[in-house]
């Protein structure tokens, strides 16, 4: 019988797409958050519910790179990998809370924009996380998420612009400040999802 140094051990990779279906959750709830017609509260719980979930799944991750003695790849990059992932949760999830908490009076257009970079974002995550399996087609990925992040910088520098052009009051600047700044931060967040990725497909080829 012949061993297999590199096992095909589907449930890590079943995991990771997992991670990657929550952060398409949590920029849906976000988007939503963002809407003129939503019910904070009930987004808001709707996000910690989503978020605690991924936080289940990353338990997962590291339960079983913790009792398997071979891995599909390098234990510090599949912890690195789900700590990525992790992070991009717990970022969107400080967004959402900061508008509950904030209650700002009026959200600028902008901050949408950078809304649906992120649901684009998710969802190009979500797709490609499957061809972990095989390290194939993964160099699309990253050079447009590349792109993503780079469109998401110069909206942030709008929306910062916007926000000193003297139309918002003191108060609603510093609020709408640190919300842009925490998406700006989630934009960033999947761009370390992407590089990982990176990391691991060249390790692995």
């Amino acid at each position: 019988m012949r061993l297999r140094f590199r096992p095909v051990e589907s449930s890590f990779y079943d995991h990771f797409s997992d991670s990657a279906q929550h952060l398409v959750t949590g920029a849906g709830l976000l988007a939503e958050m963002l809407s003129d017609e939503a019910d904070r509260e009930a987004v808001a719980l709707r996000m910690r519910e989503a978020e605690h979930a991924a936080d289940e799944t990353t338990h997962a991750i590291v339960k079983q790179v913790n009792s398997t003695f071979v891995t599909p790849f390098d234990r510090e990059d599949i912890y690195a990998l789900a700590s990525g992932l992790d992070d991009v949760m717990d970022m969107m999830d400080e967004v959402v809370d900061m508008v509950l908490l904030y209650e700002p009076k009026v959200l600028p257009p902008e901050l949408l924009d950078q809304v649906e970079l992120l649901q684009r974002c998710a969802d190009l995550t979500a797709t490609t996380m499957p061809n972990l399996r095989s390290m194939q087609s993964l160099g699309e990925y990253w050079i447009e998420i590349n792109r993503l992040e780079n469109a998401g910088d110069r909206n942030h520098r709008r929306i910062i612009a916007n926000l000193f052009s003297g139309e918002f009051k003191a108060m609603e600047v510093l609020k709408l400040k640190d919300i842009a700044e925490a998406l700006e931060g989630s934009i960033d967040a999947f761009e370390t999802v992407a590089n990982r990725i990176e990391q691991i497909a060249v390790k692995e080829s």
